[in-house]
């Protein structure tokens, strides 16, 4: 399989939002988009997206793993960029349709389809920089793919970035390209200079998460993880490390960890990065100020392995799902 998120579904569902209300969603070549140049998006970044998978069990069986709060998560990023907020059942119903048409593309597990909904708008004016866009496209992309950084006994090198922020602190919670976009410069630095993998943003000392994937810090038992406070992304992986966490007895501590209490505590415990694509990635380095500091031993840490390895089983429907987090959507 090539790289992740470089293969696609011939197709993708698409509904349009014209005239005050949604079209009925329609299965469309995904290589054929035209878009104005002078569409909303494309000059005032008026768009959002999410990103969850569809695991195929052993039984052939195929599901979703917690597309109810992905959903929740673009409607509330939809709210902030003033785009229209698509109905929750039409996006879970665009949600269906593709994996039940792209069934026979969805790898064996630990593989899965990822599904990228993209909400942008699509009004044809340059000089409505300062106005909300009356007309948008919601499309739902589906990609096979496979682990996102190699493998689960890969440990990740991060520089630690205490000038700068991701973005601005109450729009960390959006999902937005522009976010994205506002990293990227200093992810770039640090693989050139450090040989870094990502970027831990601690702007005046508060750590908080990497350009893609939220950051936690195992220590004498405790789960640590920035609060939400809307200048992080409320991580789906992450709610449910929380939840899986405090099933194996950790306590979990939601709260401000500074830098001064993470690169003291780094040497006696484990860290990882959790996200959708990633799922959990253990941390062996920290870079602070030029100097290293090792996590650990270095390598993946037991705790981190049993959370990685309970949270999998799950999503495989191997586990026990006692919450309902898996939504069926059919065989093939």
């Amino acid at each position: 399989m090539s790289g992740f998120g470089s293969q696609f579904a011939p197709i993708v569902i698409r509904a349009d939002f014209i005239d005050g209300s949604w079209s009925r969603p329609l299965a469309v070549a995904s290589d054929k988009l035209e878009l104005h140049p002078a569409s909303h998006v494309l000059h005032y970044a008026s768009s959002c997206f999410e990103g969850l998978k569809a695991f195929r069990r052993a039984d052939g069986a195929v599901h979703l793993f917690r597309p109810d709060m992905h959903i929740q998560r673009l409607q509330n990023s939809a709210r902030h960029l003033c785009l229209p907020v698509p109905d929750a059942e039409m996006v879970m119903a665009m949600l269906k349709q593709v994996v039940t048409d792209q069934m026979a593309l969805i790898p064996e597990f630990p593989g899965a389809l990822y599904l990228r909904p993209l909400l942008y708008a699509s009004d044809v004016n340059i000089g409505s920089a300062g106005h909300a866009s009356n007309n948008a496209v919601l499309l739902v992309m589906a990609s096979p793919v496979g682990d996102y950084f190699g493998g689960q006994d890969k440990t990740l090198r991060l520089m630690i970035e205490t000038e700068h922020a991701r973005t601005t602190s109450d729009f960390g919670q959006v999902k937005s390209g522009g976010n994205y976009a506002a990293a990227l410069q200093h992810i770039v630095r640090a693989r050139r200079d450090h040989q870094c993998d990502q970027v831990l943003f601690c702007p005046a000392g508060d750590v908080q998460e990497t350009g893609a994937a939220n950051f936690f810090l195992l220590h004498d038992d405790t789960l640590i993880t920035k609060h939400l406070d809307g200048s992080i992304l409320p991580g789906v992986t992450r709610d449910s490390l929380l939840q899986v966490a405090a099933d194996l007895g950790l306590q979990v501590a939601q709260r401000q960890l500074t830098v001064t209490e993470l690169l003291h505590k780094a040497p006696h415990s484990e860290a990882f990065l959790s996200g959708t694509a990633a799922v959990i990635t253990a941390v062996g380095t920290l870079i602070s100020d030029g100097q290293m500091v090792v996590v650990g031993d270095g390598g993946v840490g037991g705790t981190t392995r049993k959370l990685r390895e309970t949270l999998l089983a799950i999503q495989s429907g191997n586990g026990t799902d006692h919450r309902d987090w898996l939504v069926d959507c059919g065989h093939g």
